[in-house]
């Protein structure tokens, strides 16, 4: 027997059993999208495009009609139907949409799997995971750099050689403020033979004003700002003066909580100041018509409905448009939820 071409032939062999064995669906990955893209139009949140009054995005509701049955795929009529060869095959032919072999199988794992269901990660309490041990304890100088180095292991990757400083002091610079360093920054840092040199130079490009400026950009797109106020004059808004606040308070390191109420309502605190009041043109950061025919009341409320999508994507990462015109699809609220919250404004 030639035993080297035995062993490799076996090892091919556990090699493709192995590829083959099927890997427990996650919910939120492999499942929810299958579903959210097929199924929920008809059987999801919305009551009034519901059919058959099941909803498959509620573990209670998709059980108790045996759509799924845990732990058996023979006896659910989710995957019966999905698999259907006659008129009973689900997404149905008029709905234009269809489910690869894949989509298929994966569906049928997950039940067979026991069909957990898990809710959305941003409605998930985060977990402080527990801080890997690492060997190299000296490279590790906080709590990031071991999971940092953590990884790195587990890849089998050592940690790249410190950059020089002169590439130190350009990425840091770039980073904090926006700006390369000038030459006699960069000569001024190479200099410094201090041993704190790299956080002396954090600490002064955190305190430059220009770091506040830096800092705002996300957040400058995020409440759509712009100089002018668009459509085809497309003058001056003056918002530069909330943009100025902005800056401001970032450099202040004013708290979120504060700089969050400033902003939404700061000219409904007890005795607001200029400062607060001004802070709450975030709710200004959109087109004005000056057209001669826009019809004052339509655009009063083409602003309502813009602060209300712009303030629950800044500030709850959640698109609220769909809900201007329907109970939202996917996310957990309603069309009475949007003009509830739109009334505040």
């Amino acid at each position: 027997m030639n035993w080297p071409i035995t062993i490799f032939v076996l090892l091919l062999a556990a090699r493709a059993v192995f590829a083959a064995t099927p890997v427990k669906p996650d919910f939120n990955r492999d499942v929810r999208p299958i579903l959210s893209e097929n199924c929920f139009y008809c059987h999801g949140q919305d009551p009034y495009h519901r059919k058959a009054d099941l909803r498959l995005d509620d573990r209670e509701t998709a059980l108790k009609l045996k759509a799924i049955v845990p732990g058996k795929p023979g006896e659910s009529e989710l995957v019966r139907r999905i698999f259907a060869t006659d008129d009973d095959l689900m997404p149905p032919e008029k709905s234009h949409r269809t489910l690869t072999s894949a989509q298929k199988e994966t569906l049928k794992r997950w039940v067979a799997s026991g069909a957990e269901y898990q809710p959305h990660w941003a409605y998930q309490t985060p977990v402080r995971p527990a801080v890997p041990a690492v060997k190299n304890k000296k490279w590790a100088r906080n709590d990031l750099d071991r999971f940092v180095l953590a990884k790195l292991g587990q890849e089998k990757f050592n940690p790249s050689p410190e950059a020089d400083r002169a590439t130190l002091i350009r990425r840091l610079s770039i980073d904090l403020v926006g700006l390369p360093p000038t030459p006699e920054e960069v000569d001024a840092f190479l200099a410094d033979q201090r041993p704190d040199a790299y956080e002396q130079l954090v600490e002064r490009l955190l305190a430059s004003p220009h770091y506040g400026e830096r800092l705002a950009l996300p957040w400058l797109n995020a409440a759509r700002y712009a100089d002018s106020n668009g459509f085809q004059q497309d003058g001056d808004s003056f918002q530069w003066l909330w943009r100025d606040w902005l800056v401001h308070a970032l450099n202040a390191d004013v708290p979120f909580d504060q700089f969050s109420i400033e902003q939404l309502a700061g000219d409904l605190l007890p005795k607001a100041t200029p400062e607060q009041k001004l802070a709450t043109a975030f709710n200004r950061n959109h087109l004005l018509n000056g057209e001669g025919g826009a019809i004052a009341e339509e655009q009063r409320f083409v602003a309502l409905f813009d602060r209300v999508d712009t303030t629950a994507t800044t500030w709850l990462g959640l698109t609220m448009a769909c809900a201007q015109c329907h109970d939202h699809k996917y996310d957990p609220m309603t069309q009475r939820d949007y003009y509830g919250m739109m009334a505040l404004f």
